[in-house]
């Protein structure tokens, strides 16, 4: 694709083959490899922003948390006009990601933080539907955060940094309100090498219950 502009406005066919030699024209970064670092970024924060919305699509979230996620879908479509345009290039880019949108991630997380449960200690991935989509999307989001660093890395001059920052913060959100959706089901807290205490006692005779994680909200 050439620009986001361009893909967004395109007229089929949605195909051209253009690609099939292994490189395409990235924004206004030109002609690259399709693995290169910064084409990488770019495909990681799209797979980021789908798995947002299965969240939203199949959690059942509550009104404000899917008005939060549809900002920061829209904030997605900014990180990756910024990421295929370079910072020095000429012309602007169609949107930028800047200090703003850190800030208002940074509100949500305290906001949604005060609904969640404990947040000390660490919790095994899952509970109910929309957590466990919250958790997955979150674990996306930390590979695309450090696929945005190596681009940061590579091109230091070409590429924002305020972006890595943004989806460290949008980590961090989909944590709290993963833990948010869990607040009545209760996670379960990682116990460590609790399955091979479980196994050992097993095999000694003694009830295994007693390797089993405390769930939160269960006393």
């Amino acid at each position: 694709m050439s620009d986001l502009d361009d893909f967004v406005s395109a007229e089929p066919p949605w195909y051209t083959g253009q690609g099939d030699s292994g490189r395409t024209t990235f924004g206004r970064h030109g002609d690259v490899a399709k693995t290169d670092v910064r084409v990488a970024a770019y495909a990681e924060c799209d797979e980021a922003n789908a798995a947002v919305s299965v969240a939203m699509a199949v959690g059942g979230l509550p009104i404000g948390v899917t008005s939060t996620l549809a900002s920061v879908q829209n904030d997605m479509f900014d990180l990756i006009a910024d990421l295929s345009v370079p910072l020095d290039a000429p012309e602007p880019a169609t949107a930028r990601i800047r200090e703003s949108h850190l800030t208002r991630l940074e509100r949500a997380v305290d906001h949604f933080a005060q609904e969640a449960a404990d947040l000390s200690g660490f919790v095994l991935p899952g509970g109910t539907v929309a957590a466990a989509l919250l958790y997955h999307a979150r674990a996306v989001v930390r590979r695309a955060e450090r696929a945005v660093w190596a681009a940061v890395e590579a091109h230091p001059t070409a590429v924002n940094p305020l972006a890595a920052r943004y989806l460290n913060r949008l980590s961090a959100l989909l944590f709290v309100l993963a833990r948010g959706a869990n607040v009545e089901h209760g996670d379960v807290r990682w116990v460590p090498e609790a399955s091979a205490r479980a196994m050992a006692q097993k095999e000694n005779g003694v009830d295994a219950r007693a390797a089993t994680p405390d769930v939160d909200g269960d006393g």
